[in-house]
C-alpha cells in the first residue's frame, strides 16, 4: 500500500502496539502524517496495584509526528481529532490488564469509547483497523476459532462485545473495518507494560539480574501462542485493506509452552540457570491453552506470520540487554 500524503490516526500510540505502529509508518513511509492520541502515564492505579496507564513518552522517543494527549472516554478530548481528515485509524486504546476486576471502568473504556471510534471512521471514511483480543475465547477448545468464544474475565468479555458491535456496524457501512484478535504479543516497546509485559522480557530480565526464572507449576502443560510484534504490525497493514471487513485471530497457529522460552533464552543468552516454580494464583481465570486458527486469517487478509518463537526470542534479545542496562 501507498500511504504517501495519507492522514493516520493511533489510538493508544504510546503503548507497546501502538507506537511500534507509530515508527513503523515514520520509517517506512515519511510522506504521510502521523497522528499519535493517548492518555499517557499517571500514577493513578486499579485496586490490583497495576497502572491504569501503560502509555510512555519513551516509547516514542524519536517520533516526529503529532501528538494528542487525551482519554478516549472523553467526548472533549475526542473532539480535538475533529480537526484531521483520517484515512486510517488504528485503534489500539484500551484497557489491556486482564486482571482488572472493575467492569464499569473495563466496558465504558473498551467498548463505550469503541463506539465514538466508530463514529469517527464513517465520519472520515476511513479503514479501521482496532484491537481485539485472544482473551475471548477463554478456555475454549483449542485452536481457537472465531465465533467459539467463551471469555472467563471482564477484560475478555469487553473485547467480545466490542466484536459484536463492529458486526453490527460491517452489516450497514461501507468501509473497511477489522477487528484482530492478537493472542500472546512479545518484543520491543512492552516494557512500561510492567507486570503486564510478555513473560519472553520478564523471564529475559529475571535471568540477567542473575536470578532464577519463576514459572507457575506445571509451565510445560500451559501453552500459549506467542506472537512477535513484527507480525503484529504485518497484521495491521494488511487488515486495511481486506478481502472482506470480519475478526480475525492473529498468531502463529501453533502453541508453545512457557518452558520453551526459558529453554529459548538459555541459549540466546548462553547463560546457566536453575528454574524456580511457583503456585498459579490466577487458576480461576487463567487461559491454559491458546492457539490461533488463522486460516481466515490467511486467506481474507493475505497474513503470514514470518517468526517462530525462537526467530522472535533472538530478534527481541539486544532490545532485552538494552532494557536490562538501562533500567537493570
Amino acid at each position: 500500500m501507498d500511504f504517501k500524503n495519507k492522514t493516520i490516526l493511533i489510538t493508544g500510540g504510546a503503548g507497546f502496539i501502538g507506537s511500534n505502529l507509530a515508527h513503523f509508518f515514520q520509517k517506512n513511509y515519511p510522506n504521510a502524517k502521523v497522528v499519535v492520541f493517548d492518555i499517557f502515564r499517571t500514577t493513578e492505579k486499579f485496586e490490583n496495584g497495576n497502572l491504569k496507564s501503560f502509555g510512555h513518552y519513551e516509547n516514542l522517543q524519536g517520533f516526529q509526528g503529532e501528538i494528542i494527549t487525551g482519554d478516549i472516554n472523553s467526548k472533549e478530548d475526542l473532539q480535538r481529532l475533529e480537526d484531521f481528515k483520517f484515512d486510517y485509524i488504528f485503534h489500539q486504546a484500551a484497557i489491556s490488564d486482564t486482571t482488572v476486576s472493575d467492569q464499569n471502568i473495563m466496558l465504558r473504556t473498551n467498548l463505550n469509547a469503541f463506539k465514538d471510534i466508530l463514529k469517527l471512521a464513517k465520519k472520515n471514511k476511513a479503514s479501521l483497523v482496532y484491537a481485539s483480543s485472544g482473551a475471548t475465547y477463554g478456555n475454549a477448545k483449542a485452536p481457537q476459532r472465531v465465533g467459539e468464544e467463551e471469555p472467563t474475565n471482564i477484560y475478555g468479555f469487553s473485547k467480545l462485545a466490542m466484536d459484536h458491535l463492529a458486526y453490527e456496524w460491517m452489516k450497514k457501512e461501507d468501509f473497511p473495518i477489522v477487528g484482530l484478535r492478537y493472542f500472546n504479543v512479545y518484543g520491543p516497546r512492552e516494557f512500561f507494560k510492567g507486570k503486564t509485559a510478555s513473560m519472553v522480557l520478564q523471564f529475559g530480565l529475571q535471568i540477567l539480574r542473575g536470578q532464577n526464572p519463576r514459572l507457575f507449576e506445571g509451565s510445560d502443560k500451559i501453552f500459549r501462542d506467542f506472537i512477535y510484534i513484527e507480525d503484529v504490525i504485518q497484521a495491521n497493514i494488511r487488515a486495511l485493506s481486506p478481502k472482506k471487513s470480519g475478526v480475525y485471530n492473529v498468531g502463529t497457529g501453533n502453541a508453545r509452552t512457557f518452558q520453551d522460552i526459558v529453554d529459548i533464552l538459555k541459549v540466546e543468552l548462553d547463560i546457566e540457570f536453575d528454574s524456580e516454580y511457583i503456585p498459579n494464583p490466577y487458576k480461576d481465570q487463567y487461559q491454559f491453552f491458546t492457539q490461533a486458527d488463522i486460516s481466515s486469517t490467511k486467506e481474507f487478509l493475505d497474513y503470514l506470520p514470518n517468526f517462530t518463537l525462537e526467530e522472535g526470542i533472538k530478534d527481541y534479545i539486544p532490545e532485552i540487554k538494552k532494557i536490562f542496562n538501562k533500567f537493570g
